[in-house]
């Protein structure tokens, strides 16, 4: 008898036991819940901030495939158009008078690729944007920018400052909007002291006029929309493929060149050379000058 009710006993504290475990183990998952959800928001945190950490280190990167200190242009593919947002900027310098602009000057037969406004030496050049300092270097004396500094930003763009007296930056040095990056200076081929600012993007030269307004201190509006003037044609039957541009294109006149030589070789007449560059049958040729074919 005594035995028959220990077993009995028994089979009920088993029953009870196994009702009782659904139960418990809800309430520990209940309990894992918050647990689990604190987990998952400190690994959304910290892929947020290593993305973050890395878009610095590596500006723009899924435009740039690559990071290099040498040239300041190169050959990219660019995209069809791209949305540069142009909010956190800083002008680069106060002063506001703008002594040439961008473009093919005729006077002196070559591109200008930037802007140049009027500094004095020893004036503050501040970066345009947060970025990364690609380059710092000197291109000598009378030559090209002289002491120069190039920015890659988060946004697309990459900035130069030209005929710079001073560095206050090296290459691969992480840089905010607005801090001081170099003092205005006269080097290289410049004929007064002056700021050579350069928007490029992906290699190509922008007009800075596009995006920077020097005499009012501000951008033209909170961004701006590259658009590729390459148009890139497919022959449905052949396959081929054909590229146009709507770009001015240029000859770099080299030893032993002639205006009708330039002529031949770009397939256009003496007549088109005289129109698209201001000159006559009595114009003398330099080398190094650009010569427009189109």
């Amino acid at each position: 008898m005594e035995t028959l009710k220990r077993n009995r006993l028994i089979l009920l504290f088993v029953s009870l036991l196994a009702a009782a475990a659904p139960a418990m183990a809800q309430d520990m998952l209940a309990k894992q819940a918050p647990i689990d959800k604190q987990m998952s928001l400190v690994d959304s945190i910290s892929l947020k901030r290593m993305l973050l950490n890395e878009a610095h280190l590596f500006p723009s990167q899924e435009l740039y495939p690559e990071w290099t200190n040498e040239k300041v242009h190169f050959d990219a593919q660019r995209p069809d158009s791209f949305r540069i947002d142009l909010t956190g900027f800083v002008m680069p310098t106060t002063n506001t008078k703008v002594t040439d602009i961008f473009g093919y000057r005729k006077r002196r037969r070559r591109v200008h690729n930037g802007l140049d406004i009027k500094v004095q030496i020893g004036d503050t050049i501040r970066s345009a944007f947060d970025g990364k300092v690609r380059i710092v270097k000197n291109q000598g004396r009378r030559k090209g920018y002289g002491k120069y500094v190039v920015i890659r930003h988060e946004n697309g763009l990459e900035t130069v400052y030209g005929h710079l007296s001073k560095w206050l930056v090296t290459e691969d040095q992480l840089v905010k909007a607005g801090d001081p990056i170099a003092l205005g200076g006269n080097t290289g081929r410049s004929t007064g002291p002056h700021l050579h600012f350069e928007t490029i993007f992906m290699g190509k030269s922008l007009d800075p006029a596009l995006m920077f307004d020097f005499v009012n201190q501000d951008v033209t509006g909170d961004f701006y929309v590259y658009r590729n003037p390459v148009r890139r044609k497919v022959d449905a039957t052949t396959g081929k493929v054909t590229v146009e541009s709507d770009e001015p294109k240029y000859h770099k006149v080299r030893k032993g060149d002639t205006l009708g030589r330039i002529a031949q070789r770009h397939g256009v007449s003496l007549r088109t050379l005289y129109k698209l560059n201001g000159m006559n049958s009595r114009s003398v040729l330099r080398i190094g000058q650009s010569i427009r074919y189109n």
